[in-house]
């Protein structure tokens, strides 16, 4: 159970180190962001989140409450901006040059376990509140 929340944690250091570089990119090129509303959501909504994965991977890896509230409070986030807990694995097709029809099957992998990896969260907090 608690490995089960450090491999978590350590989903959100992964997420933290592939965030880092769009996240500075963003910092330092605020005034060319577009004025489109969705661009201009994205870009609101993602400086808290990369901040917030701080608190959750911290939260989780400690198996402390704050960790359990700030993936909550992430997670609709989390699918509105596609930072997936195993985003990671999109960036497989560019790396073994495989087509593109894999990139969107393991866009849907990522969606469909960023909703277990909740589940199992609400899981196991429950059980450690018991």
């Amino acid at each position: 159970m608690r490995y089960t929340i450090k491999f978590f944690a350590l989903l959100d250091v992964i997420s933290i180190i592939l965030l880092a570089q769009p996240f500075w990119e963003i910092i330092t090129h605020l005034n060319e962001i577009p004025q489109e509303l969705l661009s201009q959501a994205r870009v609101v909504l993602t400086l808290p989140l990369f901040l917030s994965l701080f608190v959750s991977a911290i939260g989780l890896f400690l198996f402390k409450k704050f960790g359990f509230i700030a993936y909550y409070i992430q997670f609709p986030f989390r699918l509105m901006v596609w930072v997936f807990s195993i985003g990671f694995i999109t960036l497989l097709p560019e790396l073994l040059n495989l087509k593109e029809a894999w990139f969107d099957i393991f866009f849907k992998l990522c969606f469909v376990a960023e909703f277990f990896r909740l589940y199992f969260t609400i899981k196991i907090h429950r059980n450690a509140l018991n």
